[in-house]
């Protein structure tokens, strides 16, 4: 398909707009009237621009008001039209977007409106140019795509035809279905915007939220198989009002559309062969397999490597100096890991408890030293245990993620890589077994010093949680989705001592990975302290958590070792003893030991957190049983208790 993009989903001028976009290798774009206003050139320099990028002007929009307005407006309306007709020719774009009146002077008169299109095509087909009506969602008189199609229908002229909004149908939560019965040669364009889920003015949610498919809760790829379904084969675009897009970096939105097209297309490919197969065995059932395939489209879609499924975290890697190697190096010992090996060629060291595995590079000249110069102490690299690792980047690659390849000296590991939104590389690797030691190869074995705690228990990486800047968050839902093969689940607002943070947790289907998304609202919170300080990347890692199977041993433990805990207020366990029916020995038990509880209807979740290190990031205990969250309902307290702890 021609994939292209509205330049209001843009930040910059015309020209840097035009630049990202063909820097994405979108073949086309659409034309929005404003950014032509304002641009210094004529619409003959503004062709010659595009088409040195190798960009059609696909479409100009939008014409506003037109449609069953009384005859003297009507005939002012046809003026308006002549002169954006000329306009269109002059850029060489052959579609106008018409949407659907919204003026208090228009008429609900369906005759009327057809006619007035009817003539609006006529004109433009003298022109050898086409008509796409839209219906707006706060339009007066058209709001679905039902009542669109009824209009064009009845206007019944072969130069007018019918623009598809996902944003405008699945905003009113109609339903789409219907699209699939309406011939395809009649649907001239196809936007899509997908948004997150809202109860506000549908005006204010869509000039201001969209956001493109795959980062919001819109069921884009039903609606998208429906337009397919339909026999449409014309533009699939993207039209995004975003007040983030707006100021975010343009090459790095542009390549965030092309993602999200490339994945909206794999998906919906997927179900079309899943149609596909169940209308070929009906039709082979029947004697008719050769009619059942004309039901179905047969359009090429985007088509990457299928997912490698995910196992786990492999290990996470660390981005220090010597002395904070040592510091840091402390504290792992402390909470029980055994540092294990020590690089052949680079200041590198292995630790390791249970299935995690934590890699301290202090390696002088290397990107994770780089990283520590420029942020301090952070979290460099992430490693994923994938089903087949060299799949699993290859379809990263095809899905626009930069490969990464690290120095290696002779016979070790290579780990096919790539490089995530703000630079963190992500390393996959083989599913490991039983046993770790997949990054043993690359290590010289050190012998336990006589003074090295034993371990306390920890046996898996949970979760991680990510502290982003506000114009990281889409981008890292996208890249979670489409890349990682996450699914997200409910987003959440956390009260902070300093503001409020938006938090988004994702997992793979047998949740042995899980990220969690935190942006701030505010900039005065730890985690909008800790975006500053990761500079231009705007998004580290802050939390990790790592899995025990019996909390309060481990944390005896990890306290007799000489971690610093965050202390819990006792009015938190008076507050829960109140709230929910919990045994109070159990709750004195947890008080002890600064452990914090909730309950699910299927289990329940205890966790403790340690003090940040270097102020850059801390590390959650947890014990899961048959619970799914986070434990959101105590990041109030949690919070508020690494304030006051940080304050003493």
């Amino acid at each position: 398909m021609r994939r292209s993009i509205a330049t209001v989903s843009m930040s910059g001028t015309l020209r840097q707009k035009l630049e990202a976009i063909a820097a994405a290798r979108f073949d086309a774009i659409e034309l929005f009237e404003n950014d032509f206003i304002n641009f210094s050139g004529s619409a003959i320099e503004l062709r010659a621009m595009a088409a040195d990028l190798g960009l059609d002007i696909d479409l100009y929009q939008p014409l506003r008001d037109f449609e069953g307005m009384p005859d003297a407006v009507f005939r002012r309306n046809l003026d308006r039209a002549e002169r954006k007709f000329d306009l269109m020719q002059a850029l060489g774009a052959p579609l106008m977007l018409v949407c659907s009146n919204t003026s208090p002077l228009s008429q609900g008169d369906t005759e009327r409106s057809a006619a007035q299109l009817h003539e609006l095509a006529e004109r433009a087909a003298r022109r050898n140019l086409r008509i796409g009506f839209e219906a707006l969602a706060w339009g007066r008189w058209v709001k679905l795509y039902a009542q669109a199609w009824r209009i064009v229908e009845r206007a019944n002229h072969p130069h007018l035809g019918l623009i598809l909004d996902s944003f405008h149908t699945l905003s009113l939560r109609d339903d789409p279905a219907g699209i699939a019965a309406i011939p395809g040669e009649r649907i001239f364009f196809v936007q899509m915007a997908d948004a997150p889920l809202m109860s506000m003015d549908v005006l204010q949610w869509a000039r201001h939220y969209r956001n493109f498919p795959g980062q919001g809760q819109f069921d884009v790829e039903s609606f998208f198989e429906q337009v397919l379904l339909s026999g449409y084969d014309g533009n699939l675009s993207l039209e995004i009002f975003n007040d983030v897009f707006r100021e975010t970096p343009n090459r790095r939105t542009a390549v965030d559309a092309m993602r999200s097209l490339l994945y909206l297309e794999s998906r919906v490919r997927h179900r079309l062969e899943r149609l596909r197969d169940a209308a070929d065995a009906d039709a082979a059932h029947a004697g008719a397999r050769e009619a059942a395939g004309r039901t179905l489209p047969r359009i090429e879609l985007f088509n990457p490597p299928h997912e490698a499924p995910l196992a786990g975290f492999g290990f996470l890697e660390f981005g220090v100096d010597e002395e904070t190697a040592q510091a840091l190096g402390t504290l792992f010992e402390q909470l029980g890991f055994a540092r294990v090996g020590r690089h052949r060629s680079k200041a590198v060291t292995l630790y390791r408890q249970g299935r995690i595995q934590l890699i301290v590079n202090a390696q002088p000249g290397s990107d994770a030293r780089a990283r520590f110069d420029a942020q301090g102490p952070s979290v460099c690299a992430l490693g994923l245990e994938a089903a087949d690792p060299v799949l699993a980047a290859n379809r990263a690659g095809a899905l626009l993620s930069a490969r990464y390849d690290s120095p290696r000296g002779p016979g070790e590991l290579r780990l096919p890589a790539i490089v995530a939104p703000g630079g963190t590389v992500v390393h996959f690797l083989p599913r490991a077994g039983d046993e770790t030691g997949e990054l043993d190869a690359d290590f010289v074995p050190q012998p336990p010093r006589a003074d090295t705690p034993s371990s306390c228990g920890l046996q898996r990486v949970d979760h991680i949680a990510m502290a982003l800047a506000n114009d990281q968050f889409d981008t890292w839902m996208l890249f979670c989705r489409a890349v990682l093969g996450l699914q997200a689940g409910e987003s959440q607002e956390l009260a902070d001592p300093f503001g409020l943070i938006r938090s988004c947790g994702l997992a793979n289907s047998n949740r042995s990975v899980r990220v969690v998304l935190n942006v701030s609202l505010s900039q005065r919170t730890r985690t909008a302290r800790q975006v500053s300080a990761t500079g231009r990347a705007g998004a580290s890692v802050h939390h990790i958590a790592l899995a025990c199977d019996d909390i309060f041993a481990t944390m005896s433990r990890v306290r007799a070792n000489g971690v610093r805990c965050v202390p819990i207020s006792p009015n938190y366990y008076d507050d829960l003893l109140a709230r929910l029916d919990v045994d109070e020995t159990l709750v004195r038990r947890m008080q002890a030991l600064d452990i914090l509880y909730d309950r699910s209807a299927t289990g329940e979740y205890f966790h403790a957190y340690t003090e940040a290190f270097a102020d850059r990031f801390f590390f959650e205990i947890v014990q899961r049983n048959d619970y799914d969250g986070y434990g959101a309902v105590n990041a109030a307290a949690r919070m508020a208790s690494q304030e006051q702890a940080g304050a003493r």
